[in-house]
């Protein structure tokens, strides 16, 4: 068996590092331009869509102001599954997110 002075000297040799405190996080001040433009490049599928669904109403109520229902009609079934789209994909990228910080 060891004597206890071996045991203390290696103990001694093998002392762990001087505890230092872990640097924060630095955030930049993103503005709403820059957090836009890197949210559309994580997930450029979200802005597509709500410019589709934007699109889609302003046709249909254009066709629904000069009195053609029909059109009208067709527009605001479009715009459902265009909001449907964006909705899939916004929770897509949720899913894709969260996968992403569990690795």
């Amino acid at each position: 068996a060891h004597s206890p002075s071996l045991r203390a000297a290696a103990m001694a040799a093998d002392s762990p590092p001087p505890l230092k405190p872990r640097p924060l996080p630095v955030f930049s001040d993103e503005g709403f331009g820059d957090k836009f433009l890197r949210k559309t490049r994580e997930n450029p599928l979200v802005p597509i869509g709500c410019l589709c669904t934007v699109s889609i109403l302003v046709y249909g109520l254009i066709s629904f102001k000069r009195g053609n229902t029909r059109h009208s009609q067709l527009m605001m079934r479009a715009r459902i599954l265009a909001q449907g789209f964006t909705f899939a994909a916004l929770l897509g990228g949720m899913v894709v997110t969260a996968m992403k910080s569990k690795e």
